[in-house]
């Protein structure tokens, strides 16, 4: 209640009660295809991220660190992406869709909060790969399920603390013209476009907070798989090698893919780019990524697939 109240107060003293987003403005006749291309990869997404963690969360042999986070970050995916794409999916059905200010904040907000906790969670289940092909005889010694838990805790208190900064300096911006956002949904970089005043330094501070957080766990990651690799590369058994190249192979994919995303968004000059290129972008990062997510993990996953085949069969022959 009290984050409401927060979002609710933020809204006072403002000449702009509520913006418009215009979603894409070039769709022409292609908006019912784009819908349903859309609708349809939301509808993977959900059950995709839903049937891993609820398989993971059911069956006991998966119960262990790896899968534990591989099942928070479908979790998490699934209230990613819920706070955008069913807007998105209004924004395409009627051309453009009102938000409400204190809406608006509140979905900037959640946006940025989901998407650090996916930062940080990446690096945790980087350093947990680490540990067990760095140290196999001490894994379970350092990454405990208990141990494990508590640093995902860390990982969610982080992503929802990280934004509050930049959620305070925008909604103190003054808003007393234009409304209407050129973007999908409502994030900094469009709402800062229609401030009434000299947004240069809040740019610049928007633009350094996120290369200095991308920058600092992007080299934790790259040490991270330093070690890792040159760990492998000394194992005697190419057997061996292989196998731990494989259960890396997942989260490398997964990590490339919402890092690249995330940089070409965030950590580039916002002259240099079109509302559209925005847009595609925003598309990638909010719908792609979480789309392929579970596919990346379930299909180079071989204990993930044959719990899935073994749920699939017991529920075959209870109905047959």
């Amino acid at each position: 209640m009290n984050n409401f109240k927060l979002f609710e107060q933020m809204s006072l003293n403002k000449t702009v009660s509520q913006f418009i987003i215009l979603g894409f403005s070039n769709t022409g006749q292609l908006w019912p295809f784009f819908f349903s291309l859309l609708l349809m990869s939301y509808f993977l997404v959900v059950a995709g991220n839903v049937t891993i963690s609820a398989l993971i969360f059911v069956d006991r042999h998966l119960h262990a660190p790896m899968y534990f986070l591989i099942g928070i970050l479908s979790f998490l995916e699934i209230w990613y992406t819920a706070v955008t794409i069913p807007g998105v999916l209004t924004v395409i059905w009627k051309g453009k869709t009102q938000i409400s200010f204190s809406n608006c904040m509140m979905q900037m907000y959640l946006f940025h909060s989901f998407g650090i906790t996916e930062n940080y969670l990446l690096n945790l289940m980087a350093y947990d790969r680490m540990v067990a092909i760095c140290n196999p005889l001490r894994y379970h010694t350092i990454m405990t399920l208990k141990r494990c838990k508590t640093l995902v805790s860390s990982c969610w208190f982080l992503g929802f603390l990280s934004p509050l900064t930049l959620l305070i300096s925008v909604s103190q911006l003054p808003f007393c013209g234009p409304n209407e956002i050129n973007h999908l949904f409502c994030d900094s970089s469009p709402l800062l476009n229609l401030v009434c005043a000299d947004t240069s330094l809040n740019f610049i501070i928007d633009f350094a907070i996120s290369l200095c957080m991308i920058i600092l766990t992007s080299l934790f990651l790259i040490v991270t798989y330093v070690r890792i690799i040159i760990t492998i590369l000394k194992m005697k058994s190419s057997k061996v090698q292989k196998k731990a190249f494989s259960t890396c192979a997942s989260h490398l994919t997964v990590v490339l893919m919402f890092y690249g995303s995330v940089a070409f968004m965030y950590i580039r000059p916002q002259i240099r780019y079109t509302p559209e290129y925005d847009k595609l972008v925003a598309i990638n990062y909010s719908v792609l990524t979480p789309l392929f997510n579970p596919m990346i993990y379930s299909l180079r996953n071989k204990e993930i697939i044959n719990s899935l085949k073994k749920l699939l069969r017991v529920k075959y022959v209870k109905h047959s």
